[in-house]
């Protein structure tokens, strides 16, 4: 019978999920124009800049949580007039270093916990909605959540043909309208 280690249940060397199985969960938001980081340093990059811009973070996963609601509320709120400056994304038990180091630098003192979405500014966390915050609410309650915050801490305006892209993936993704979905 295999041993699991206590580190493995509490630390970053645990066994990964198949790659197959995190690939579409991983393409969903990249579609939507999320960036993968997948290091430490990429991290650092994306999260410690000093130009005070805001950056959307999605710390994936496979739950049933991030499929029903995470991923589709957050591409969702992307059809908003003010918009994050940057989206990126890290994959929990996938991206263990990258995942390690943002919680122990830019989420300190936070349970763990995935999946979650968070807006920063200059390496400085702004708003967090975790898991439990996740649980139990719709698609459009995530995408209304973030929309507020964008209106407060957002000045990038979304154009037109960055609206269309988000509809087109939005419908590839989850054969559904998003006008249906969203009052803009």
């Amino acid at each position: 019978m295999p041993q699991i280690s206590i580190n493995s249940l509490l630390g970053h060397s645990g066994p990964n999920y198949p790659e197959a199985i995190v690939k579409p969960y991983r393409e969903e938001l990249q579609m939507a124009g999320f960036e993968a980081l997948l290091s430490a340093a990429a991290v650092d990059q994306a999260l410690g800049r000093s130009d005070n811009q805001v950056t959307l973070l999605v710390l994936n996963s496979v739950c049933g949580c991030s499929a029903r609601v995470a991923r589709p509320g957050t591409i969702l709120s992307l059809l908003h007039d003010v918009l994050p400056d940057h989206r990126v994304t890290i994959f929990a038990g996938m991206e263990k270093e990258a995942v390690a180091h943002l919680r122990e630098k830019y989420l300190p003192g936070l349970t763990p916990s995935s999946p979650n979405i968070a807006l920063f500014r200059n390496g400085q966390l702004l708003h967090i909605i975790h898991r439990h915050q996740i649980e139990g609410r719709t698609a459009a309650d995530i995408a209304a959540e973030l929309t507020a915050v964008y209106q407060q801490v957002c000045s990038k305006q979304a154009s037109a043909q960055e609206h269309q892209l988000i509809r087109e993936c939005f419908q590839a993704l989850y054969q559904a309208d998003s006008n249906y979905l969203v009052q803009e």
